[in-house]
């Protein structure tokens, strides 16, 4: 059925880099906003980065990140293999989260939780020395 799945989470040293993939089933991913999100214990689910589907007109594509991620964190999509990725480099152990993919059928993308259909089991990433 439709679902997603991600993987790709582990333990690394701060200013390391990790990559995170989520794979979609049951779904055409490119018809779809895209996000990803963490949550750390004790905290509320935030929005790190999130893509619009690749049919956005003139925005087709175009990516948002939080202030946190920026510079360091970056979306993508391979259409043909139905899956997103998260490339997060310069690792700091505030980044320390669990990781949720997430999709929505459409245009605009958006960083908060609300609003998403669907959403992949969560990865862990751990930052520490």
């Amino acid at each position: 059925q439709l679902q997603l799945v991600e993987s790709g989470g582990g333990l690394v040293q701060p200013g390391g880099s990790l990559r995170l993939s989520c794979s979609a089933s049951g779904f055409p991913l490119e018809y779809y906003a895209i996000g990803w999100f963490r949550q750390a214990p004790g905290n509320e689910r935030e929005g790190v980065a999130c893509s619009n589907n690749s049919s956005g007109g003139s925005r087709g594509g175009l990516t948002s990140y939080a202030d946190t991620a920026k510079g360091r964190f970056t979306i993508s999509r391979d259409n043909a293999k139905n899956t997103m990725y998260l490339q997060m480099n310069s690792l700091k152990p505030e980044d320390t989260a669990v990781y949720y993919c997430a999709a929505v059928r459409r245009r605009v993308c958006l960083l908060g939780p609300d609003g998403y259909d669907y959403w992949g089991q969560g990865t862990q990433v751990t930052v520490s020395s």
